[in-house]
């Protein structure tokens, strides 16, 4: 039998896939969680063949895949996910995940998918590492980033807002909210409010992970 651990934090869609996997007599469902540390303590706890994890949902998905794959060694992590972004990809199959699957994708080829990655094997939707690969060779023939990480990384970095930026570099520089707020001269709530969607821009788990990030790109940018 392969034993599984569904975490997502959508109960429908928990218990959709819970009856299409239920449909292979292999397949043994050992609990459904809908939050990253759930998922994290439970497969520690249970070490399931499989863990089916969502990225988008409470804690974040992303957030606990090395920490599973290091607590958890014989656990394959599987990421089903809506998320098509190559940085996600890209971050999940670094922290040691052993599939990237798009959601959307048939009962009966999830299940064969699931058996092949049981067995060692490791899997990426195929559209999606097509389009990875694409971004490579194109990047390669422009003479642009040949990294999609660091690519996509920068793309965001340069979406932010003349304001955002500004935050940013005071961020950077260790200021707090309440400091942000004197220096540029709006309230401290409205700062909390830009370095929320900086986070969300970004991608970052914090803002320490942020100011890394803008850091970088100031440097290289001057460099460049």
């Amino acid at each position: 039998m392969i034993s599984i651990l569904i975490a997502d934090d959508h109960p429908i869609f928990r218990q959709g896939l819970a009856l299409s996997l239920g449909e292979a007599e292999d397949f043994e469902l050992y609990a459904e969680v809908g939050t990253a540390e759930e998922a994290y303590r439970s497969t520690v706890e249970l070490k399931p063949d499989l863990l089916l994890l969502d990225l988008s949902m409470p804690g974040g998905g992303q957030s606990v895949i090395a920490q599973i794959v290091r607590e958890a060694p014989d656990t394959h992590v599987v990421v089903l996910t809506a998320s098509e972004d190559s940085v996600d990809l890209s971050d999940a199959i670094g922290a040691g995940a052993s599939g990237y699957i798009v959601k959307g994708v048939g009962g009966r080829t999830l299940i064969n998918i699931l058996r092949d990655i049981r067995h060692g094997q490791h899997y990426i939707t195929p559209s999606l590492a097509s389009r990875v690969l694409g971004e490579l060779a194109q990047g390669s023939a422009t003479g642009e980033d040949k990294d999609p990480l660091a690519r996509a990384q920068r793309q965001r970095l340069e979406a932010l807002t003349p304001r955002e930026r500004e935050i940013m570099a005071l961020v950077a520089t260790g200021c707090s909210n309440r400091r942000i707020a004197e220096e540029v001269g709006i309230q401290e709530k409205t700062v909390k409010h830009h370095m929320t969607r900086i986070l969300a821009k970004l991608k970052a788990a914090n803002r320490t992970e942020a100011a890394m990030q803008f850091r970088d790109f100031e440097e290289t940018a001057g460099e460049a």
